[in-house]
């Protein structure tokens, strides 16, 4: 139908043109007179041809999909949504805590206990085996009165711990200087963010790879609508947890570098 009224409206303008290329050479009009002959008719090609025009179809899935809500009651006999986001989550606690810990500009008590120290019973943290006591903010001392075997062990651990600490032993007592911040050091302990903030990734990313496993395996037993559902869930807790591992990344690379 369309076509039919794109060619009624164009007779019009195809008989102005033929009569002014029939006219002898010197009596044609000029172009700018063609081009306004019956511009009216013009006007209404241009809008059969708009009015004809497909608009795009939207497209399926994607970016552009929009935000999908966590319904962990809609496909639980695929897969517990709300167990996928407990394991991202402590993951992304791990990530927090590894940073307040071991990527700390102040080394603290904390910060010491932390420190795994392998020994011939296994491995402890460093708490379990000697006290530590801050005697002023520049050094630290681990009391190893209980533990004096261990001293070789813990020294070495604390010299590899990472965080720039050379131990030093006197007795059954253990000083640790606490080094001046510098500029190496906290581009250092920037790149260990960034490693332990792909590490945290890489395991939110095999906890959705899991997840999406369980949700093929159940296409056998529930509808395919409610295992896209699923998928589509899992997908968003995924994106979700990877954006915020990224902003607690940024925020940290700030602290470090500022």
């Amino acid at each position: 139908m369309s076509l039919m009224r794109s060619i009624i409206w164009l007779q019009p303008l195809v008989s102005c043109a033929t009569s002014i290329i029939r006219q002898p050479l010197n009596h044609r009009r000029s172009a700018n007179q063609l081009l306004s002959c019956r511009s009216h008719d013009l006007v209404k090609i241009i809008a059969v041809r708009h009015y004809a025009k497909k608009g795009k179809k939207p497209q399926k899935g994607g970016k552009g999909g929009g935000r999908v809500e966590i319904n962990s009651s809609v496909g639980s006999e695929v897969t517990d949504i709300e167990a996928v986001r407990g394991k991202m989550q402590k993951a992304l606690d791990a990530l927090k805590e590894e940073y307040v810990k071991n990527l700390s500009l102040r080394t603290s008590v904390g910060s010491l206990d932390s420190i795994s120290v392998q020994t011939i019973n296994g491995r402890f943290p460093l708490n379990h085996l000697g006290q530590i006591v801050m005697k002023s903010p520049q050094m630290y001392h681990v009391n190893m009165v209980g533990a004096p075997q261990e001293i070789p062990s813990v020294l070495q651990a604390i010299g590899q711990s990472g965080m720039n600490l050379n131990p030093i032993q006197e007795g059954n007592v253990i000083k640790v200087p606490i080094p001046k911040v510098t500029k190496e050091h906290r581009e250092n302990l920037a790149k260990k963010a960034k490693t332990a903030c792909n590490k945290t990734k890489d395991q939110i990313r095999d906890i959705r790879n899991q997840a999406m496993k369980e949700a093929k395996k159940a296409k056998s037993t529930v509808s395919e609508d409610t295992v896209r559902l699923v998928e589509k869930q899992v997908q968003q807790l995924t994106d979700d947890f990877n954006g915020n591992a990224e902003k607690i990344l940024e925020a940290k690379s700030k602290e470090l570098l500022k």
